[in-house]
């Protein structure tokens, strides 16, 4: 498959674990291992973690509660590398917008999350 571009991943914009119960997860990784929250999520779904060297990390809940890690990949047009990605017969979501940014998400062959991701 060839890559344009726009439908280029240039980085990781975050990492983290999809968890169970978030404010745990968040009291844990702030109390015991002394990571200071840069962003929490209003609505008590999980918390952004900027560390000291630029890397962000981040603990989040989803609807369907899954567990396990994830990786963010930073691309410039994240609806041109979905539409690449459904023409090869890649299974992943529509873009989702949020305030700050553009998501999709999808499962590499061994289930693992990543999500594609284009800031604002």
């Amino acid at each position: 498959m060839s890559t344009t571009t726009a439908s280029a991943v240039t980085g990781i914009d975050i990492s983290g674990y999809l968890v169970s119960d978030p404010q745990r997860a968040i009291a844990f990784y702030r109390d015991t291992l002394g990571l200071v929250p840069t962003e929490i999520d209003e609505h008590g779904r999980g918390a952004e973690f900027t560390l000291a060297d630029g890397a962000t990390f981040g603990v989040w809940q989803t609807p369907e509660k899954e567990v396990g890690g994830f990786v963010m990949l930073a691309v410039p047009d994240v609806r041109a590398k979905v539409a690449a990605l459904q023409a090869a017969g890649v299974e992943i979501s529509p873009v989702d917008e949020t305030p700050v940014c553009y998501m999709a998400f999808g499962k590499d062959p061994d289930g693992n999350a990543y999500i594609l991701h284009q800031r604002k």
